[in-house]
Parts: structure tokens; C-alpha cells; sequence
């Protein structure tokens, strides 16, 4: 960790109420007996299987150099705590971060109006479904090398490093496959959210990599998620590539470097009153925009709230291996 960065430990209860921790990073200097001004928070969700602390360890001096506070949750799933991929009690776990360091760190001073999400792998994952579970909650997010199609990634699991120990995890979070319970894994995916996050308004960037060997196919998974994204705003302009440009072929993840990059792009356009949706290819640097979409309404809002309210991923008869109530919410890229 540098000098110029202080570590927190904190805990939190889950939705679960299962105890849980969080690492928060903070410029060095600032502390019980000398309160923050009111500082930018980074909500920064981790990828499969990695701990609080390993997240914020990449991070390194970002904060200091950036003056915002990070917070790196454990997370929890509906059965697994590093492998939450998305459940909806996680996410709600998520949009309640900037509460819960308050609550534990009283003398750190959040700024409202500046809240961000970064995240990598099923961190981007978890980022994109925080963007439209919770539109009104993020002045930006950031996600890399994102599973938006969870429904596909089941399979493709099949064709990585683990992955049929992937598929058994899965499985055991989302209670069922992708046939037997289709409606768990589309819920889980932020294919289903399109439309929410296409009205949020949130200034948001995209990262791939067509060289990733672990999330495989991104194609098919982060680039038809852009796609379908900018269909919703047909007149999307594009702008230059921003000061987060980068033509690595063969990175498997993107640096924290290349996180804070973006996440400056996103502050850029928000200084401009222009947010904006930007899409970075890691293999051709390629950056596009949208213009403005408004933020939906409380009513917008309550509507998509009350799809998911009171389901389970499970089958609605509560058996893991029913999908009942599946055709409800048919599959938006089946593979």
C-alpha cells in the first residue's frame, strides 16, 4: 500500500445479515481526529473469487493521487460470498455503500453528487446491473471485460481455465442451469436491464478485450451489450479518444491505471453536463458516445423494481430444479 494511502477494515451485514467485510482506502492524513472535506467514493465490486483486500490492493495510489475514498466490499451472494455474479441482494448491498461507510467511518464526508462504480470481470457484471437496478444513485461507473449475458456465459464457462468448477458454482448460486431455471440467470444479466440503463443518464464506459481467455467471447458478451445499447439512442455522436486510450492486444485485465482513466473520462463528462456512454475496445482503442439521456422517473424506476420484486432465482415453486415462471423472462441473447 503507498504512503499516501490509508487503509480502513470495516464490516457490514449483508442482505443476508451474514457479517461481511469491506476495505476502505482513503488519502493518508485523514482520520477520526481530522474529518474529510467531502470526497468522491469509488464503489469498486470485486471479480470472482477475489478478496476485499486483493481488490484494493491493485488500486494502489490512485486514491491519494485522485482525493476520493474507495470502498471494496466482500460481497455476498444468495449461497456463495466471492461468487455473487449479480444477485440482486448483492447489488442492493452495493447501492448502500456510500450508507454503510458513513456509518462506520462517521468523519468521512461523502460527496452525494459524486458517487462512481469501477469494476472488472464480475465486477463489471455487478457494475452494469448497479447502473440499472439503481439509476439514480451514480454520477459514473466504469466496467471491464464485463459477463453481460450470464445465461450464455453458463456455457462458455465450459471453454476456460475451471470452468467446470465454475458451472458447479453457478449451479449452486443461481440454484439451476440456464434450462432448468432460465429466469435466474437472465435476471442475474445486464442484457435484461438494457432499457433502464439506456434511461439512467449515467456516464458510462466499456472496456473489452477480444484477447480475454477467461471472460471468452466478449463479443458476444460486453460488445453486443454496447451495441444494443447504442440502439436505443440511434443518433449517438462520437467523440475523440479520450485520455484512457490504450491499444494493449493481449491484456487479460485492465490496470487500475486504465480504471482511473476511465473514471476521469466519466468526471470529464460531467463537468461538461454531457454524460455520456463510452466504449473502449482494448484491441483497437476506440472510444464512442451517446448524448444525454434523460434520468427515468420514480415511477420508470418503481416499474423496474417490480419485476424482480419477490423473485427467486430459483424456480417460483422454490425448487432448484424448476425454472417455473422462466417464460416470463426469455433469455435476450440465448446461446
Amino acid at each position: 500500500m503507498s504512503d499516501g494511502v490509508k487503509r480502513w477494515d470495516i464490516r457490514y451485514r449483508a442482505h443476508n445479515r451474514r457479517v461481511r467485510p469491506a476495505v476502505v482506502l482513503l488519502p493518508a492524513g485523514f482520520g477520526p481526529r481530522r474529518p474529510t472535506p467531502a470526497l468522491p467514493l469509488v464503489i469498486s465490486p470485486h471479480g470472482r473469487n477475489v478478496r476485499a483486500a486483493v481488490n484494493a490492493e491493485k488500486w494502489g495510489e490512485l486514491p491519494a493521487r485522485g482525493r476520493f475514498a474507495l470502498v471494496c466490499p466482500g460481497g455476498q451472494g444468495r449461497k456463495l460470498p466471492l461468487a455473487s455474479w449479480g444477485w440482486r441482494g448483492q447489488i442492493a448491498d452495493l447501492a448502500r455503500m456510500p450508507e454503510i461507510v458513513r456509518a462506520a467511518l462517521p468523519w468521512l464526508r461523502v460527496d452525494k453528487r459524486r458517487i462512481y462504480a469501477v469494476g472488472g470481470s464480475m465486477g463489471g457484471h455487478e457494475t452494469l446491473l448497479l447502473v440499472g437496478q439503481y439509476p439514480k444513485l451514480l454520477a459514473g461507473a466504469v466496467a471491464f471485460d464485463s459477463v453481460t449475458n450470464f445465461y450464455r456465459r453458463y456455457f462458455d464457462f465450459a471453454r476456460s481455465p475451471g470452468g467446470r468448477r465454475a458451472q458447479a458454482l453457478a449451479r449452486e448460486e443461481v440454484g439451476g442451469t440456464p434450462r432448468t431455471n432460465p429466469r435466474g440467470y437472465v435476471l442475474r444479466s445486464p442484457t435484461h436491464w438494457l432499457s433502464a440503463v439506456a434511461r439512467s443518464g449515467v456516464p458510462l464506459q466499456l472496456w473489452w478485450s477480444d484477447a480475454d481467455k477467461i471472460v471468452i467471447d466478449q463479443a458476444h458478451q460486453s460488445g453486443v451489450f454496447y451495441r444494443e445499447l447504442r440502439k436505443r439512442r440511434p443518433g449517438a455522436s462520437r467523440p475523440s479518444p479520450g485520455p484512457g486510450a490504450t491499444r494493449s492486444r493481449r491484456t487479460r485485465t485492465c490496470s487500475c491505471q486504465q480504471q482511473w482513466s476511465g473514471l476521469a473520462l466519466c468526471r470529464q463528462e460531467i463537468a461538461r453536463r454531457s454524460p455520456a456512454l463510452c466504449s473502449t475496445r482494448s484491441c483497437a482503442a476506440r472510444h464512442t458516445a451517446s448524448p444525454y439521456l434523460p434520468a427515468p422517473s420514480a415511477s420508470a424506476r418503481q416499474k423496474v423494481h417490480q419485476r424482480d420484486e419477490g423473485d427467486d432465482d430459483r424456480g417460483s415453486d422454490g425448487d432448484d430444479g424448476d425454472g417455473g415462471g422462466g417464460e416470463d423472462h426469455p433469455p435476450l441473447f440465448p446461446r
